[in-house]
């Protein structure tokens, strides 16, 4: 099993009421609320942060990027997973990552992976995303395009990896008279490709075609079973069996010393979720032609006061009693843990340790705990249940992977 920590890296020192006076504070929440010298401070805790992951043998560091918000610190996160790899020695560097419909020259993107794989010696997971919604609008981009770019940039990026240059590409989105890049990757055929989503059937059906590990966002219990079901059905449709080394799962849990202060600590995940801060209006979030026709009105009912919320975002205590949130020391997290890993089998484990105003001393506890006590006890559970990772499964011949600096292996025809 593959084991990563995460944060969604949050700007916390803004005046959090000023965002619930205005209703919101993604997109149209000025810039005016962010403070540069909380800013330098606190990219440097994250940064603190990632580096004790490895010290305590986490397997993985998990990155984001969001735009236009406090809710995520990084707008660019390969410029993180840059610096990490030049930091760092062990761990995976793990980007869920690039939003490639906010691209315009999905090329340089290849680039800059490409040198972080080589500098970080082939520890690059290149995770690709969609983006939210409010970004589309942010960046310029039409929503109603989005799922297009995000596949043709995609094949664009991964044809700059594996094909040899120069050569041209005529897409419907991106034209390139000349595609040279001379920074390619280390890992042979090209980095390790994982992505994220929660909700988006069409996201769910494309990675399962592309054999893709699919991770699924602090869903459900029962909502993550669906997931699974779906991407089964379509790999075997595509000719393969899938199993723990195609399923991640993103959870958020809190380990403390101190069962009290755990549970205290979690409550701030609701911070993101908009309890403290707002978040974006849902029209924002899906905003016309950006999802199904289904998921759209499902959002505008919900901004509507018609409807609950979509992604199913309840009470904090609700959450805690679905195992959508975990609090407490070790002894009474690895249980939880294990019924989640029994129920969904995955064969990558990410823990979202920190959020909202977490104190530094706080993180680093639960970073220290989840590394030293949590992780360990994890691996046993998952040798028990055979929930091998991608890295432990045997890939198939056509992304079987190398970082051999001599004798990389050649790319399957």
């Amino acid at each position: 099993m593959h084991l990563m920590y995460f944060t969604e890296q949050p700007m916390s020192t803004y005046p959090a009421d000023k965002g619930l006076e205005f209703g919101a504070t993604a997109l149209m929440f000025s810039n005016r609320y962010f403070d540069p010298v909380d800013g330098s401070r606190l990219y440097n805790e994250f940064l603190e942060q990632y580096l004790y992951a490895e010290e305590v043998g986490i397997d993985g560091i998990m990155l984001n990027e969001h735009h236009n918000a406090p809710f995520c610190m990084q707008a660019k996160a390969n410029i993180f997973a840059a610096i990490l790899a030049g930091m760092t020695e062990k761990v995976k560097i793990v980007m869920l990552g690039n939003p490639l419909p906010l691209s315009e020259n999905p090329v340089r993107l290849a680039e800059e992976l490409a040198m972080i794989d080589m500098i970080s010696k082939g520890r690059l997971v290149s995770g690709f995303v969609r983006g939210g919604g409010q970004e589309q609008l942010a960046a310029g981009v039409n929503p109603a395009y989005n799922r297009e770019r995000f596949e043709e940039a995609h094949d664009l990026v991964v044809r700059a990896w594996t094909e040899t240059g120069p050569f041209r590409f005529e897409g419907r989105h991106y034209q390139n008279r000349v595609v040279n890049p001379w920074a390619v990757p280390l890992q042979k055929p090209y980095p390790r490709v994982w992505v994220p989503g929660v909700i988006s059937r069409e996201t769910i059906v494309w990675a399962a075609e592309q054999r893709y590990p699919y991770i699924a966002l602090n869903t459900s219990i029962a909502d993550t079973k669906k997931i699974w079901q779906t991407y089964d059905d379509v790999a075997l449709e595509a000719g393969y069996e899938a199993g723990p080394e195609n399923r991640g799962y993103l959870i958020q849990v809190h380990v403390s010393d101190n069962e009290e202060k755990a549970i205290e600590n979690a409550r701030q995940f609701r911070w993101m979720q908009g309890e403290f801060t707002g978040l974006a209006h849902p029209v924002w979030s899906t905003p016309s032609g950006y999802s199904s026709p289904r998921n759209r009105r499902a959002f505008v009912e919900f901004a509507a006061g018609r409807r609950a919320n979509p992604r199913g975002q309840t009470s904090f205590e609700q959450q805690m009693e679905d195992l959508r949130i975990i609090a407490g020391t070790p002894d009474t997290v690895v249980p939880k843990l294990r019924r989640i890993l029994e129920e969904t089998r995955p064969g990558i484990l990410a823990l979202w340790g920190n959020d909202g105003t977490v104190s530094q001393e706080d993180s680093m506890t639960c970073i220290r705990m989840i590394g030293t006590e949590v992780f360990p006890a994890i691996r046993e559970i998952a040798k028990e249940l055979d929930l091998k990772s991608p890295f432990e499964a045997e890939a198939p011949v056509s992304i079987r992977y190398s970082t051999d600096l001599k004798a990389p292996a050649a790319a399957a025809e």
